[in-house]
């Protein structure tokens, strides 16, 4: 397994149905939760060997090397709140629209929601995989 990709890369889904993607807004609300079970306990230096982002430069800065993880836990929160309203609030027909990401191109909405529940997934693993390489 590559540690940089503990439940695998990104794959979008080969069939969207309602019902698959209401279970991604599910996942995508969850997330907040399933991130503080996963850094539950760990003290503030093994939390230090979880900061990436550009993610060397990020983990650099002043806040991510100091700021207590509730800072980051909380605005985690706040944005998938955000996040689980804006989802649940979109039509069938507003998935289908496309946009332009920065690194990949042309894109769905529905790609879109399929990233951000891969995503939160990724990161929660990320934490619990190492929990258990290290048995935190």
């Amino acid at each position: 397994m590559d540690p940089r990709y503990p439940i695998g890369n990104f794959a979008m889904p080969a069939q969207v149905s309602p019902a698959r993607r209401q279970q991604a807004i599910e996942e995508i609300a969850a997330t907040p939760s399933k991130m503080r079970a996963a850094v539950k306990g760990l003290s503030d230096s093994q939390l230090d060997t979880l900061k990436p982002y550009n993610e060397a430069a990020w983990a650099e800065l002043a806040d991510a090397k100091t700021a207590p993880i509730e800072a980051s836990q909380t605005l985690l929160d706040s944005v998938h709140t955000r996040w689980d309203r804006l989802w649940r609030s979109l039509k069938p027909e507003h998935f289908a629209r496309t946009l332009v990401h920065p690194e990949h191109g042309e894109r769905t909405v529905d790609w879109l929601l399929f990233l951000y529940e891969w995503h939160g997934k990724h990161h929660a693993a990320h934490i619990t995989e190492l929990r258990k390489q290290k048995s935190w």
